[in-house]
């Protein structure tokens, strides 16, 4: 096989929570494999050209990968102005993202090429997300936190699309997970990421946590400001290191 692997995309139609179809954008390496599986958790900007380019990342690294649009149901159009729309309505219901996601990993494992290994991958809201789908269910083998934010949440954020915070559903962590965050970050702030971290300590979970000094949030997107290339290279090191670890038994 040459370094450079070829790959199919496409489109396909899942059907998610409460049976309403969305769509999933698809990549799959050159090959019969089996190759281990990763689901995106797209962010707030939503099922983005970063998303799609990452999916296609994932597929040239030896993965089948997978990401659904979680806001769809909110219209078509340009990704910005439904992530817009999304945003000002206050996201996405964390049980709609689960029913979602589950049609994904479902997807995922039913794929002739699959070797059986699934793993989450999500940033920003898509990181709290990725977690919450591993607290609420038990079909995922390894978990990828960027920097999630709402982690941590005060009684009086909590509401019918987040009624619970993500750090109190810690004691049901069902797949290792790894966590990158940026030191100059507020969202989550270092404080933040020290209470998640001590959580997990404290239920004897499997996890990692890379910190880094002078990165915010978002250090990974290359498209704007935040990036910063040296921790942005490092993080992804870690994530295909973590990922071999744990999907590609």
């Amino acid at each position: 096989m040459s370094f450079y692997r070829g790959m199919t995309c496409e489109n396909i139609t899942l059907k998610g929570e409460g049976g309403t179809e969305i769509t999933a954008y698809v990549a799959k390496p050159e090959g019969k494999g089996p190759f281990p599986g990763v689901v995106l958790i797209h962010h707030l900007p939503g099922w983005s050209e970063l998303y799609i380019e990452t999916t296609r990342r994932f597929a040239h690294h030896g993965y089948i990968a997978i990401c659904a649009n979680l806001y769809e149901r909110a219209g078509e159009g340009n990704p910005d102005d439904v992530a817009a729309k999304v945003r000002a309505e206050g996201g996405i219901p964390d049980a709609q993202m689960v029913g979602d996601t589950a049609a994904a990993v479902a997807w995922m494992r039913g794929q002739p090429e699959s070797n059986g290994k699934v793993g989450l991958f999500g940033s920003c809201s898509g990181g709290r997300h990725a977690f919450i789908y591993a607290c609420q269910k038990k079909d995922v083998d390894a978990v990828v936190e960027l920097w999630g934010g709402r982690m941590v949440m005060g009684a009086e954020e909590l509401n019918a699309k987040t009624p619970v915070a993500p750090i109190d559903m810690t004691k049901d962590l069902s797949a290792p997970l790894l966590g990158l965050f940026g030191n100059d970050d507020r969202a989550p702030s270092p404080e933040q990421v020290d209470q998640h971290e001590a959580e997990l300590k404290k239920h004897g979970k499997n996890y990692e946590f890379q910190r880094y000094d002078g990165a915010g949030h978002g250090f990974f997107y290359w498209h704007r400001p935040m990036y910063r290339p040296e921790q942005a290279m490092d993080g992804w090191s870690k994530i295909f290191a973590f990922f071999g670890k744990y999907l590609a038994k």
